[in-house]
């Protein structure tokens, strides 16, 4: 039985009249591992691997994905239901060998048949995601007694072959149906356009430089799902009368902005998805505008819960108290203070490569320059890293750099997907 908890970092404390309230909601999640409910092959738990297969993979890429796939599916526990879809500009159930969108458990025998499938890919047409997306949703839509249900998505190229609206209504078709981590093989894809998938569809996205990396990253893709015992549990925050939600993010291991995902409980209460849980620790940013008060007042600001279904399993407080001593009011929270830089660092990092890509780099200069100050002031070594494969860096603290005149193009999308990838701040 998985076990969560939240605690609440924040300065309570608001001078005569303030009205914002910002909070970092930690919630631990314990016994929710391997062999929790959904994952000991009870058949609730559902995975689809999704396969580009255009002509732009290659003989070498799509032999590389199949094999990743094959692996895979080794990693997928018996009893879970299964699909494999391979895309090109239309989608194709691979497997089960079906004309209409089906599901079938793992067990040795479709595990083998399943792995036979792939070793038949070949790479021939286009691109078009929205189309894999779609059929996914089919897909899993047939067994509905599915609770969790996760997908992987590999391309390796542009969506060239449906319009951008085209792919955004996809999504949007998709979105709380499932989750899906997204990857992108070599650097002919866009970041952006792989990115809203995996942000709108509650997964990761990341680069993999070379088709050789396929299999260990599809490996410890699946038993990163098979570990997650919570199939789906929701953030909702309650604001008092009068009160306004400003924003509620994730912001770590990822900077993930929920604000938008909000469904109405009540007229004070918002539910926003998590996704599902494994044993693991996140962190999210609640910021509350209240009524302004006078000093001596006090006030509950906002009430956190985490929630299966309708069971709270974790609450936190967010509290509100109205002083005239300056020491208490112009405290900052380290916890807040750590992941509004980390927050902004994400924005600075995709700012600046995206005026780089422009031609502008007056501007390029200036936002990479303040991403590079603000990793070394949050301790962001990964960030600082990836950083000085794309800047030269005179002096950290303030920022100062020159962008270097070659950078491979690998080294700027790890930069980019790495961007809202974040550091826990050091107690």
């Amino acid at each position: 039985m998985a076990d969560f908890t939240a605690a609440v970092y924040q300065n309570e404390f608001l001078p005569d009249g303030g009205t914002d309230v910002h909070a970092i909601v930690t919630v631990n999640c314990t016994g929710a591992g391997a062999g929790a409910a959904g994952q000991s092959g009870a058949g609730d738990a559902g995975e689809i691997i999704i396969v580009d297969t255009s002509g732009s993979m290659g003989k070498e890429g799509v032999q590389a994905a199949a094999f990743a796939a094959q692996t895979a599916l080794d990693q997928i526990l018996d009893g879970v239901w299964f699909a494999v879809i391979s895309g090109n500009d239309r989608a194709q159930l691979a497997f089960p060998p079906s004309a209409e969108p089906v599901m079938v458990k793992m067990d040795p025998y479709t595990r083998q048949a399943a792995k036979d499938a792939v070793s038949r890919f070949y790479a021939d047409g286009g691109t078009a995601m929205g189309t894999w997306l779609r059929l996914a949703g089919r897909v899993f839509a047939t067994v509905p007694s599915l609770s969790q249900k996760h997908a992987i998505l590999l391309t390796d190229g542009e969506n060239q072959h449906e319009t951008p609206e085209a792919l955004t209504q996809a999504i949007k078709a998709v979105t709380g149906q499932f989750q899906c981590d997204t990857r992108g093989v070599g650097v002919a894809w866009q970041v952006d356009e792989v990115r809203r998938i995996a942000q709108a569809l509650l997964g990761t996205v990341d680069i993999i430089p070379a088709p050789n990396q396929l299999a260990a990253e599809f490996s410890k893709l699946i038993q990163n799902a098979m570990s997650r015992g919570v199939a789906q549990a929701d953030l909702r925050v309650w604001a008092p009368q009068g009160a306004e939600v400003l924003f509620v993010r994730q912001v770590a291991p990822t900077v993930e902005d929920l604000t938008s995902r909000r469904t109405s409980i009540n007229p004070l209460t918002g539910s926003y998805p998590t996704g599902s849980w494994g044993d693991e620790s996140r962190d999210y940013h609640v910021s509350i505008r209240l009524a302004a008060k006078g000093v001596g007042q006090e006030q509950l600001a906002a009430r956190v819960q985490l929630t299966i279904g309708d069971n709270v399993v974790a609450q936190g407080l967010v509290k509100a108290l109205w002083s005239a001593d300056e020491a208490l009011t112009t405290r900052i929270s380290p916890e807040v203070a750590h992941y509004t830089g980390q927050t902004e660092l994400a924005e600075a990092i995709q700012d600046g490569l995206a005026a780089k890509a422009a031609g502008d780099t007056a501007t390029a200069t200036t936002k990479l320059g303040r991403a590079v100050q603000l990793a070394a002031q949050t301790g962001n070594e990964e960030a600082t890293t990836r950083l000085r494969k794309v800047v030269d860096i005179d002096d950290q603290d303030t920022g100062t750099v020159r962008l270097k005149r070659t950078v491979e193009k690998a080294d700027e999308m790890a930069l980019d997907t790495a961007s809202t990838k974040t550091t826990r701040v050091k107690k």
